[in-house]
Parts: structure tokens; sequence; C-alpha cells
């Protein structure tokens, strides 16, 4: 698919037609007709930041009274409580906070896998890009330090839209597209696998939605070749793509929520923006689907959609419930606040028609319903 033809199909294709298509590409990857999802944990383990996004709810300036730091042992109790619910993966992302260094994340990661048995999907490619600034080191030399101190997987976090016209709007103090797409294939060619994500709805066009995922896609192009050399070839004998292939496991597409956020009076009054409506998402994760045709995964997003549009994306396209968030912070900030039991998690993916699996982070099949 071109670019040209990715835009028609946003800006003028049938909802449903388009429905259709992307679910048989789901079919096509994913026959089995299971539907996963992971037991995991998002862990904030800082709202201090210097980044200051326009975008964001979230975060708190230096010196704010709000702003915290959690302590080690609430870490390790929040770690605990989702072990012990059959949680297989911590997600830690925070705030680009100006005093905590390299050796503070390391013995973080040290200690987390000295106690416990879970799988570190953490720090987005913004947190890598201002440590290695701050401590006067490569990309490479901070994620092989992570790595080798417990770090499992990157999360795709800070993406927004990859196009800096947008990105100079929304977080002018953020990384450009450039450095985050280097943070993330340098983790590729470390052999340490990502997410990639989106989000939509704030002031970007339709012709930069279309870029951002030409431009996930041209990275998972490039990160086969590390495959190759390792003697894999990223497509079966049947041709299709094998799901284990891959640095990107899996898109994950979600709406920007302006509530409480600087860019909030751009949606007030007669005249402002209207937020993204579900016939949006639902647009996106069906293009999506068809574009990032070498992204085995395309994840749903309950957290800003609620469980039954989540329902609904299974039939655009979507393979994956995301996670059960025992925590979320983020999102929650901005005045959304979906939470969803596992037994519902349950429920939907069954009266969608699919058959649940609990999954790792690599979506090896752990059990099914």
């Amino acid at each position: 698919m071109t670019t040209n033809e990715a835009l028609r199909l946003l800006n003028q294709s049938d909802l449903l037609d388009l429905g259709r298509a992307a679910a048989g590409v789901r079919s096509r990857l994913h026959p089995e007709g299971r539907i996963t999802f992971v037991i995991d944990r998002n862990i904030n383990y800082t709202n201090v930041c210097v980044t200051a996004c326009r975008f964001c709810a979230f975060f708190k300036a230096p010196g704010h009274p709000e702003g915290y730091v959690l302590d080690r042992d609430t870490i390790y109790r929040k770690i605990e409580e989702t072990v012990k619910a059959g949680g297989t993966q911590i997600l830690m992302q925070g705030g680009i906070h100006p005093d905590l260094d390299l050796e503070w994340f390391c013995d973080l990661l040290q200690d987390i896998k000295a106690r416990f048995a879970v799988h570190i999907h953490s720090f987005s490619p913004p947190e890598i890009h201002c440590l290695a600034e701050a401590e006067g080191l490569t990309i490479g030399e901070i994620l092989t330090a992570l790595s080798e101190a417990g770090l499992d997987s990157m999360p795709g976090g800070g993406a927004e839209i990859l196009v800096d016209r947008v990105r100079s709007e929304i977080s002018p103090k953020k990384i450009g597209w450039e450095a985050w797409a280097m943070v993330m294939e340098t983790a590729h060619r470390l052999g340490m696998k990502t997410t990639a994500t989106m989000m939509f709805g704030s002031v970007e066009t339709a012709e930069e939605r279309v870029l951002h995922l030409f431009r996930l896609r041209d990275m998972q192009d490039r990160s086969f070749t590390y495959w190759r050399r390792r003697g894999i070839e990223p497509l079966g004998q049947d041709g299709q793509l094998r799901p284990e292939v891959g640095a990107f496991t899996a898109f994950i597409p979600w709406s920007f929520q302006p509530a409480n956020t600087a860019l909030a009076q751009l949606f007030t009054g007669p005249n402002g923006r209207k937020t993204a409506t579900a016939w949006e998402y639902l647009t996106m994760v069906a293009l999506s689907r068809l574009v990032l045709d070498n992204i085995p995964n395309v994840q749903a997003s309950w957290v800003t959609q609620g469980a039954r549009m989540a329902q609904v994306a299974l039939a655009f396209g979507c393979n994956d419930f995301g996670g059960t968030m025992l925590e979320e912070n983020v999102v929650r900030a901005a005045g959304v606040q979906h939470r969803v039991a596992m037994e519902e998690i349950l429920d939907s993916i069954r009266g969608a028609g699919f058959r649940p699996a609990q999954r790792d982070t690599y979506y090896n099949i752990l059990r099914e319903w």
C-alpha cells in the first residue's frame, strides 16, 4: 500500500468495508480465533517532568509540591501485588526527572530482578534519550547497561505523532521523531523488542497520521535485517509474516484525551476542535491493520475507549485486548477512568466470538479459556 492509497482509505472509505478488510488481515495473521491479553501493571515511578508536554495532565514540574518519586518499598509492593494476581509484566514509565541518574535506574532494575520473576517492559524513548544526554553516553551504552541490569523490552511511549510539526505544537521540549526512531532502532539492533504507539486526535492532519504509520512500517522492515543476520527469515513458507519475528511486537493506537491538559482550550467553545470520535478510532484501528502488514499484533485501547469500544475494535482488525492494567495513572489524569476487570475482558472477548488467551510480553500463549 502507498501513502496515497492509505490517505484515500482514511478520508473516503466506508467504515464497515474498511473494517471487513482489516478483519480479513487479522484472520490471516491469527487464524486460531484467539484474542490475547496480558496481566500487567503500569507503575509511574515519578510524575516529575521537565518536558511539560501540552497534551499531558499527569506531569508536575520539578519542585512542585505534588511531585513524587516512588520509594523502593512502594514499587516492590506494587510488583508483589501484580505477581500474586498472576501478572507477568511490569510497565514502568515516568516523567523526565532531572535528578534520576543511570545508577538509580540500574539499581532499581537489579533489585526487582533479585526479588521477582517478572518481565520488565519499561522506559520510553524520551526517557532513554534524556538519560543518555545527562550521562554523556550513547543510546547504545545506556540501553546495554539497562539491559544487563534487567530491562527486558521497551514500550513505545512518547511517539504521539512521528512528525515534528505536530511535536513542536504539543511537546516542544520533547525529542523529535528522528530521535525517537533512533532510540527504537538502537534497541532493535541490540536484540531488544519494543512496541509502537500512536496518539491521534490532537492537532495532526490526516496526512500526518498516515505518515506516522508508514514511518513505523519502514522501521519494522529495517528490523528484519537483524533477524536475517541471525539466520531467521521473517516470512514463513506460506509467505505470511512469522509472528515471532520483528522488533515491534505490537502497535497500539489511542485517541487524545484533552481534559486537564494545556491543549484543553483548543477543544472548548462552539468553534473548538472536536475530540476523536469512536468512528475515527475504529477507522484508525482498521487502517493501521492494513498499512502495518509487517507488525503482527494490533492492540485495542480500552483505557481510552472503554471495554465496549475495545470489543468492537476486535471486528476491525485488533487481535489483542491489551493488559489488565491493575494500575493506570496517566490517562486517568486527563479525566478518563475506564476500569476493566479480567472477567470483563474474558466476557468481552467471548462476546465478540473469539477465544480468550493470556499471553506474555512476547505473545507466547500462557493460558486459554
